[in-house]
């Protein structure tokens, strides 16, 4: 048995010797690696607190102390230790392992967060609540300088401080990077800190020194140490979370276990707000992570052990528009691009090469970044702010308040969108063409292909009196689908036999539309498939093509309520047009991790399933002549179902 296998919780932990330690964390790090080769999920994050993780679950006594993880990415090796290795093969499968904390996987996992800088918050909350209740625990929070550059944290930050009586331990893991290096005035100063000479080897050299001077070297040391705070304030600027009342420790070198446990256990006996400041590499301990430039195997493909090669992959909807946003630069000089501490995974990293200038990293802080665009357009510049589609969420009344009210021209690229999968609840995109159907003014765009995804860009950018947003899914896109006509300003993707049915297509369901719609003319059902292109607002044209036909289907990868399909309805009853209507979208409810294909055909968005619904609904129509409305019930089953 190895020492892994015999982990059952954390307090097996203590029964182990150092050796036995560094032997188990070396087990860990094989694991971790050789299962995220394959699974895929976050292995620099990881790799860089196994020793961090350890010290911590033998200092402190989860689950009775809560241990929150800021965004959760870095929460595995806590899985391992908490009796969850012998199903870590199952990371991220359908079934299997969450690639965050969950609480139905443990009761070591309270907080299930993977949006970051959210972390201090439930801590804040959670150590506020053991005090009141009058219980003995401790609440560890582990959040990542990155996470730090986000106002979440600092507005906690804010109160912990006052919370004098707090019995929390902030342990900041700083290894200078977010997705790429940590970007702003907390970076430079938490270098300070990394870089200059730890206070207490000064001391402890100085102490050595002078107690060996006969009669006044310990008298003289004594008055040294009574002066440490300001040692300490001018060898190592701690004072940025000092002047706040917060009691600092540190920095400590986060892959020594022994020194950190140490400190782990001074910050324990302290009764309120304790930061722990932790020194770790991201990608610790496997050196292609270690080598490698963009983001130290942050969140790999599928890689050879052996080596760290990835494994080829093809051009997905990302790579398209990094391409795509770089000739609008060239073109516009007024374009500038935003991203929240996402470069390289948002795909503005070449633009960026080409315009650093024009290129604005703002840290974890979509708030920021949404209001800083506003100021941006205020000043005679198009910004283009580039961000997964689950993370605007975070902006919304920024993107309502500081952005539309002002009529600004700001346009956001939101990747992502939909259905993504492995990443669960969290990261599903569905949220977005909801919540931005409310705001006055803005226009919504939803490419169904990479050629749409060029035109709707360029035009998006040249709207310079009100926000608009570019959406579009993760992974490969599909080949070009080319229109056969147009409506207004939506595309006519396909027009065959009478009018029985228009299926209004969103984006990357334009793809499923039309494999429908080869389902329904093999049924002997006339089918209209329209892309709108433009989302919001609703084109009129597609209002008239719903008056002619006699049932509209929308489909759309975004949850159901307050959707564009829910729009559309509430537009066509508004003109009037009482159409029969069937709406399909994603429901509303958090999707657990999946594949990608594996949620759509649950949720029943996938030709198949879409044509038997809609041949039932002309069934049940009937024939406006007491036919069958050329429907021929006994056509092959499989064909629509």
């Amino acid at each position: 048995m190895s020492l892994l296998e015999s982990i059952t919780g954390p307090r097996d932990l203590r029964a182990l010797d150092d050796d036995q330690l560094a032997a188990l964390a070396a087990e860990i790090r094989d694991l971790l690696i050789r299962t995220v080769a394959t699974n895929t999920g976050h292995l620099g994050p990881n790799l860089g607190v196994v020793e961090l993780t350890l010290a911590i679950h033998r200092v402190f006594d989860s689950p009775r102390d809560r241990v929150v993880f800021d965004t959760g990415h870095q929460a595995y090796v806590h899985k391992l230790v908490t009796g969850r290795a012998a199903t870590f093969g199952t990371l991220r499968r359908e079934g299997g392992m969450s690639g965050y904390p969950s609480q139905a996987e443990s009761p070591h996992d309270i907080v299930e967060n993977s949006h970051a800088s959210t972390a201090l918050s439930y801590a804040d909350g959670l150590a506020k609540a053991y005090r009141i209740r009058g219980e003995d625990r401790h609440v560890v929070a582990v959040i990542g300088d990155g996470a730090l550059t986000g106002g979440m944290a600092w507005e906690a930050l804010n109160n912990i401080s006052i919370a004098k009586d707090s019995r929390l331990v902030i342990v900041v893991n700083d290894n200078g990077r977010s997705y790429t290096p940590t970007i702003g005035g907390l970076a430079t100063a938490l270098t300070s800190l990394r870089t200059n000479p730890r206070y207490e080897n000064v001391l402890d050299l100085v102490k050595r020194r002078l107690t060996a001077v006969p009669g006044v070297g310990p008298a003289a040391y004594d008055a040294l140490h009574a002066m440490k705070k300001g040692v300490k304030d001018a060898l190592a600027p701690q004072g940025l979370f000092e002047d706040l009342g917060l009691k600092y420790v540190g920095p400590v070198d986060g892959h020594d276990r022994a020194a950190v446990e140490q400190v782990l256990a001074q910050a324990k006996k302290f009764n309120g707000p304790v930061i722990v400041h932790a020194i770790t590499r991201k990608g610790y301990g496997y050196d292609p992570a270690e080598r490698h430039e963009a983001d130290q195997f942050h969140a790999p493909g599928p890689f050879d052990v052996q080596t760290g090669a990835e494994k080829p992959k093809g051009r997905i909807w990302t790579d398209h528009f990094s391409d795509a946003i770089v000739e609008v630069g060239h073109r516009r000089e007024d374009v500038v691009a935003i991203t929240a501490a996402m470069t390289h995974p948002v795909g503005l990293d070449v633009f960026q090469q080409h315009f650093p200038e024009r290129t604005f990293d703002v840290g974890i802080a979509e708030q920021h970044a949404a209001t800083s665009a506003a100021g941006l357009a205020l000043g005679g510049l198009h910004p283009v702010f580039a961000v997964y589609a689950t993370f605007l969420n975070r902006a919304f009344d920024q993107v309502l308040m500081d952005v539309a009210l002002h009529r600004c021209g700001v346009t956001f690229v939101l990747d992502r969108s939909g259905v993504t999968g492995d990443d669960g609840a969290s990261h599903n995109g569905m949220w977005d063409m909801s919540i931005l159907q409310v705001v006055p003014g803005l226009r919504l765009a939803a490419p169904r292909d990479v050629t749409r995804m060029r035109e709707l860009l360029d035009e998006a950018v040249d709207v310079d009196d009100a926000p608009t947003v570019v959406r579009f899914p993760k992974g490969p896109p599909p080949a070009d689908i080319e229109a056969v006509g147009r409506a207004g300003g939506a595309d006519v993707l396909v027009r065959t036999g009478d009018q029985d049915v228009l299926v209004v297509a969103v984006g990357s369901m334009a793809e499923v539309a039309v494999d429908v719609a080869d389902r329904l003319v093999a049924q002997g059902i006339g089918v209209t498939v329209v892309d709108p292109r433009w989302v919001k607002p609703v084109d009129p044209a597609i209002v008239e093509l719903a008056r002619d036909h006699r049932l509209v289907v929308s489909i759309e990868d975004n949850g159901e309520v307050g959707g564009c399909g829910a729009v559309l309805l509430q537009t066509l009853n508004a003109a009037g047009v009482h159409t029969p209507f069937r709406l399909h979208g994603i429901p509303q409810e958090f999707l657990d991790h999946a594949k990608r294909a594996a949620i759509l055909e649950r949720i029943g968005l996938t030709p198949q399933a879409l044509a038997l619904g809609i041949v039932e609904a002309m069934s049940a129509l009937g024939d406006p002549a007491g036919g069958t409305g050329g429907i021929r019930p006994d056509v092959d089953a499989d064909r629509t179902r």
